[in-house]
């Protein structure tokens, strides 16, 4: 029986179902008694460092915790929980950790660097650990804007670090207490093998080499689903052209959603995403079918799971109101890692552009403080405009060297909204910088123009907005090859790109993708 330190923060769905996946029960932790108790304890730390330790505190956990890893018994933590061992972090002035080691989490700091880390990096280990026993030099799984780094009293604790722009520690081990910055549970088969190291108490050990090479980071491959009901009222995933999800009148169905996640998570796919481009709005919140979809799917999927659509406030049909911090909670409980939102993240921009100053009620805002930036995933869906010259508008304007349809030199990015049927007086550059500066951490850049296409990503539309924030990009919209992937990582900075269509017809398996990304070397897991 494993014991599981379920606090109400985040995805810890996911941990629950990788434990029962290697064949272990869990229990849930109800009192401070049960952590002192518990024979093997997982502490799974989901949110912003203020957040986990409130919670820790208002439930009663924070001196049975630090009791239990002084005692030296059985203790995994993950992400924020190796964050919480510290007296304090960054991102949450004047709220104290636990104190088990000293010293502050900071935030990356260094020029020129997406924050969050969002993706797969290596890890160097310092020291022999039975949880490393069998560990392949695997890329694992990290997603944080804030890294940990050791007092030189606490040495003794190192166990892995990791490099990114500068080196942290990505885990800590003294005697029974271990914990990795990294999310084994979304971390494939590498991640699940270290996960039961843990469970099954192993003390087999092997000689670790030291290790000269810096860590890097793997470009992500991220298999895209629009989900949507059919005219017989199934759920299918389908795929437009230019955002048309029709054929001949019927809706293009291309496979069952849970099904095709997990056939992409055999297939290598380093994260899933889920856009909900119905929103079922029509339904209590607690029949939502993407509820059920992102249930079953991380039961078999152990990579990241991003859900967008529907991510705002509404009443259902029993007259029930929910906020958007609601929707996105209910998404994270039921197995989401990441939230998308899109339609919501417009209106957001254009209030924020009126005044310049956030009012904290936004869902991008709300989302974020309780969750983390890495949270909060914006999609963008813009569609060019061209203009003759720069002085036609107030936009971001570039010059193209896809002219217009009257020759036009020039265009900018319109937003849309409503599955890219109404244009909005709002620009991507405009767009992405607004929801940064509110909290949002990775932008879903699409492209309305390129959608369905196949003739490749819109690297001016990529090179623009990546130039104008500094947070993750994920490249969407125009892949029709493999070779399409490997034009955008070494045209762009974009930390990852999404593909759909060519996916889920087989047109481009996933390991022809990787492979020539491999092939002309660029990082990949």
């Amino acid at each position: 029986m494993i014991t599981l330190l379920d606090y109400g923060a985040g995805n810890v769905r996911s941990v629950r179902n990788a434990i029962r996946k290697l064949g272990y029960e869990v229990q849930d932790v109800q009192s401070s008694a049960d952590i002192l108790q518990a024979e093997r304890l997982i502490f799974p730390g989901v949110g912003s460092y203020g957040s986990v330790m409130e919670r820790l505190q208002r439930d009663g956990f924070v001196e049975a915790l630090i009791e239990r890893i002084k005692s030296d018994k059985p203790v995994l933590g993950i992400c924020v929980a190796l964050q919480a061992l510290f007296e304090g972090s960054e991102e949450s002035p004047g709220v104290a950790g636990l104190s088990i080691l000293k010293g502050q989490i900071k935030r990356f700091a260094v020029d020129n660097l997406s924050v969050p880390q969002i993706g797969w990096n290596g890890i160097n280990l310092h020291k022999p650990s039975p949880l490393f026993a069998e560990y392949n030099n695997e890329k694992l799984y990290f997603v944080h804007s804030y890294r940990a780094t050791l007092a030189e009293e606490d040495h003794d604790w190192l166990l892995s670090t990791t490099n990114y722009g500068e080196e942290f520690v990505s885990s800590v081990q003294k005697g029974n207490v271990v914990a990795c910055q990294f999310h084994p549970e979304k971390s494939g088969e590498a991640g699940l093998a270290i996960l039961d190291k843990f469970l099954k108490g192993s003390t087999e050990t092997v000689q670790v080499a030291p290790k000269s090479e810096a860590t890097r980071m793997a470009k992500r491959v991220i298999a895209c689903l629009d989900v949507r009901t059919n005219d017989n009222g199934d759920l299918v995933v389908t795929k437009g052209d230019q955002y048309d999800v029709r054929d001949s009148g019927e809706v293009r169905n291309l496979g069952k959603p849970v099904e095709l996640a997990s056939r992409y998570y055999q297939e290598g796919a380093d994260e899933i995403t889920f856009l909900n481009i119905t929103g079922f709005r029509d339904f209590p919140m607690e029949d939502q079918p993407m509820i059920e979809v992102l249930e079953r799917t991380s039961e078999q999927v152990f990579v990241p799971l991003t859900i967008g659509g529907g991510i705002r406030e509404f009443t259902d049909s029993n007259g029930k109101e929910y906020t958007s911090l609601d929707v996105a909670t209910e998404y994270f409980r039921s197995g989401a890692d990441k939230i998308s939102i899109g339609s919501d993240a417009c209106y957001t921009a254009e209030e924020y552009l009126k005044t310049g100053k956030k009012t904290g009620k936004s869902s991008i805002e709300q989302i974020s403080f309780v969750y983390g930036a890495q949270a909060v995933v914006i999609s963008v869906d813009p569609r060019r405009v061209y203009v003759k010259s720069p002085e036609e508008t107030d936009h971001h304007v570039i010059k193209t060297v896809v002219s217009g349809p009257q020759g036009e030199e020039y265009c900018w990015y319109q937003c849309t909204v409503m599955g890219g049927r109404e244009g909005r007086d709002l620009d991507a550059v405009q767009l992405a910088s607004s929801c940064e500066a509110l909290g949002a951490g990775e932008i879903l850049l699409n492209c309305i123009d390129k959608d369905g296409t196949n003739s490749g990503f819109d690297m001016e539309l990529i090179n623009m907005v990546k130039g104008a924030v500094s947070i993750p990009v994920i490249a969407s919209s125009g892949a029709g090859s493999a070779a399409h992937f490997v034009d955008v990582f070494n045209e762009t900075d974009a930390e990852a790109a999404l593909a759909a269509g060519i996916f889920h017809r087989k047109e481009v398996p996933i390991a022809e993708v990787k492979q020539a990304l491999r092939d002309d070397g660029v990082e990949i897991r």
